[in-house]
């Protein structure tokens, strides 16, 4: 039988700082506009085809599968560069609150993702989809910054990856959505149901107070230099260099396999026999099973970046979605039934997508508080512009191929690139969220 000592061990090790009310209210918000933005982010993916079948005719363009293809790269792309450019938030709730700055990304990409709605070209759906890319964007990076702040120590890394899982959560929510409103009202149905998020920045702003670790440096963050100037100083530039790239490897494999999933399974739906509606409702399921797959990801990363470190956890995900990408897109899609195998391999890039979690994690402890919200908004927005790029490239190919295949399953490349960046990253298991 275990002595006294030992069990007062083993109840400290099961015993958990408490959450007060703030702390419960405040995830919950910052989990709800991350899984609303998960929803609004994926509802492009899903509702791509039929909106774009739609509106290139009204454009002056003939809505052939290369030209929807095309358009939908060059759309993707705008909300990537919109995406990019959200790191204007960071400065902001570094200097204003990250409360506030919270509840204004949600509202704007609400509202630009309703206005998408009343789209009568596709360059005025590229427009809103940029302005919501803005909003969307800055998002993230103050949800995973207030958790981070607002959480006790003890419990900090296990909420980076409860909060993760909202992204996801949103896929799934976006994919029923398009079973049931989608498939019966339209695409423009899916984009008003975006404006549901401006009653949770309302609620945001209300009801959530600011961290106590940004009040106690507030005086002092007026008087400090620019923090945007200040990730870059010798202190801090190689930790936002390599995360960035980090970052950028990671929105460039998994976004280019998310977004082209639906497509993707429509074809291959199409081809085993299933109607239109059939095909769409089949990719409809198989991103809610992506979703799923990426949720237990994102709660089995915080227990394994605890044991074994950020480095190595990274690089086990890292591997783990090149090699389904380049399987999933590379080989299952050329498959003659090739519909159970590809979905079959979309749950297993989900469970490694939820290699976002890590960043959450990991980000707030490279950084400074009064940097610290700067830090989580350029290092995840940087990235868009990267994945703009490639994006634009994946589209050309796809034109010039004549398939969507083997574009997608090249972007495995990407996570090789990562694996080499990873060692520069510092390790950071078992220190405190620095003040």
């Amino acid at each position: 039988m275990p002595s006294t000592l030992e069990r007062s061990i083993g109840a400290n090790r099961r015993t958990r700082t408490p959450l007060n009310r703030t702390q419960i209210v405040g995830f919950w918000g910052a989990w709800a506009g991350w899984t609303l933005d998960g929803m609004d982010s994926f509802i492009y993916a899903l509702v791509l085809a039929p909106a774009l079948t739609e509106l290139l005719p009204k454009s002056g363009y003939a809505a052939t599968p290369a030209n929807v293809g095309l358009a939908g790269s060059i759309l993707f792309a705008l909300f990537l560069v919109g995406w990019g450019l959200s790191f204007i938030w960071g400065p902001l709730a570094d200097r204003f609150g990250r409360t506030k700055v919270l509840a204004a990304t949600i509202f704007t990409f609400a509202i630009f993702t309703g206005l998408a709605a009343t789209s009568h070209t596709v360059w005025e759906l590229g427009i809103y989809r940029f302005l919501a890319g803005v909003g969307i964007g800055g998002e993230w990076a103050l949800a995973g910054t207030y958790v981070a702040e607002a959480w006790p120590e003890d419990r900090r890394k296990m909420g980076a990856g409860y909060l993760q899982t909202g992204y996801y959560a949103g896929f799934f929510m976006a994919a029923a959505l398009n079973y049931t409103i989608g498939a019966t009202f339209g695409w423009r149905a899916m984009f008003l149901v975006g404006i549901v998020p401006v009653i949770v920045s309302i609620v945001v702003l209300l009801r959530v107070k600011e961290t106590e670790k940004w009040q106690k440096v507030e005086a002092t963050v007026v008087k400090q230099a620019s923090s945007l100037r200040s990730i870059f100083s010798a202190q801090y530039r190689q930790r936002t260099i390599v995360a960035t790239v980090l970052l950028t490897v990671a929105i460039i494999g998994l976004w280019a396999g998310a977004v082209y999933e639906p497509s993707a399974v429509i074809q291959l739906a199409t081809k085993a026999g299933m109607t239109k509606a059939d095909a769409s409702k089949t990719a409809s399921i198989a991103t809610g099973l992506l979703s799923i797959g990426t949720i237990i990801g994102c709660l089995a990363l915080p227990p394994m970046a605890e044991r074994i470190g950020r480095k190595l956890t990274l690089a086990v995900y890292f591997v783990g979605m090149a090699v389904s990408i380049a399987l999933a897109f590379g080989w299952a899609f050329y498959l003659e039934n090739g519909l159970v195998p590809f979905i079959a391999l979309l749950v297993v890039l989900g469970f490694f997508g939820g290699n976002f979690a890590l960043f959450s994690l990991w980000l707030p402890e490279q950084f400074e508080t009064r940097v610290r919200a700067t830090a989580f908004a350029f290092c995840t927005s940087i990235g868009r512009f990267f994945g703009a790029i490639v994006n634009f490239g994946i589209g050309a190919m796809v034109l010039h191929m004549k398939t969507l295949g083997v574009p997608i399953a090249l972007t495995a490349i990407a996570f090789v690139i990562g694996l080499a960046v990873i060692p520069f990253a510092p390790e950071t298991k078992g220190q405190d969220l620095p003040t």
